[in-house]
């Protein structure tokens, strides 16, 4: 037994030394180690021995499995490092080479437009006030004018959170309890964003708006043409023209609705423009005198203007977007246009 383990002690460093990658030696440890190895073999043939050799045989042929396990273990370990130093030299790094730039990332362009629309105003002596996007609905409606059987509920399909409560459907809400807070005179904007249950190519159930309000006495609305003539050259160019057309809202009287001249056409007539020439931009007028009443403001001492207007609509028609819904998409390709 002493000579057949001696046999097979220089067999396996013969073959191990010559062993070079882990498939290799994997096989070698299943041939010697396996259920059905060599090594294996030896132990089996411990039974036929005779009672008293078997000790000293079985210790022999442990420590020659002890030896073998550690001398597999280190030619694992020697083939690794090898793939190892090998890897690093064909992917060396050149440190003086110098570094690679990432991609950088653009404004949203509804950021971009917001803050242009906010720098404007701002430059005409409007302040930002914001207010909470989740609203009671007496800020959002009645004090508005728009008690709960007002027909012009209609117009705003409304997230109700509660009977109470709601996703803000525009930012005016901010103008009520800034007048509750504040005496004359207050020039304001409010940017953020409101909610509607509303979904396709030129709406969606979240959108941003900037509205503005205007108190003090003797406001006229000649006040609040001078504004929106000033702020439709700053956001799009001196020569696009702009007209007024009598419209309704609840909270302002007399109301108008503000067009430009169509900005793909300038004015000929086209798809975008439905052949007018003209593209509606933002709705306006004079604060009614209820609305005053409702916050407290004598409307015989104070007049005032309020406007409104949407983010993305302004966006749309400043970049030429005919969908809404890719400011929402994260589409790489679209953003770094912007």
């Amino acid at each position: 037994m002493k000579e057949a383990i001696e046999n097979l002690k220089c067999q396996s460093e013969q073959e191990l030394i010559n062993l070079l990658t882990e498939p290799e030696i994997y096989q070698f440890k299943s041939r010697y180690l396996g259920r059905n190895g060599s090594v294996t073999s030896l132990i089996k043939l411990l039974r036929d021995l005779p009672a008293e050799q078997r000790a000293a045989a079985g210790s022999l042929i442990n420590t020659f499995k002890q030896e073998l396990e550690a001398r597999i273990e280190a030619a694992l370990k020697n083939a690794r490092t090898v793939i190892k130093n090998r890897l690093i030299y064909e992917h060396a790094v050149d440190v003086t080479l110098p570094g690679r730039k990432l991609p950088l990332g653009n404004r949203h362009p509804i950021t971009v437009i917001a803050d242009r629309i906010i720098d404007i105003f701002t430059s005409l002596g409007f302040t930002i006030v914001e207010g909470p996007e989740v609203e009671l609905d007496f800020f959002n409606f009645e004090a508005l004018n728009i008690p709960k059987d007002h027909p012009a509920r209609d117009m705003h399909d409304t997230f109700y959170l509660s009977k109470e409560t709601l996703l803000r459907t525009h930012t005016s809400p901010v103008q009520i309890r800034t007048m509750q807070l504040s005496n004359p005179p207050v020039s304001i904007i409010c940017p953020g964003k409101v909610y509607r249950c509303d979904s396709d190519i030129s709406h969606t159930p979240m959108f941003h708006q900037v509205e503005g309000l205007m108190v003090d006495e003797d406001i006229s609305f000649g006040d609040l043409k001078g504004i929106l003539n000033t702020f439709v050259h700053q956001i799009f160019d001196e020569d696009t023209r702009l007209r007024f057309r009598p419209s309704f809202f609840p909270f302002t009287e007399p109301s108008a609705e503000v067009d430009i001249q169509c900005v793909m056409c300038r004015g000929k007539g086209c798809r975008v423009c439905g052949d007018s020439g003209w593209l509606e931009i933002l709705g306006s007028g004079m604060v009614h005198p209820q609305v005053f009443r409702n916050v407290g403001y004598d409307p015989e001492k104070y007049t005032g203007f309020a406007f409104g207007l949407g983010v993305e609509r302004i966006a749309m028609l400043k970049y030429g977007i005919n969908d809404i819904r890719l400011f929402f998409e994260n589409d790489y390709r679209f953003l770094m246009q912007f």
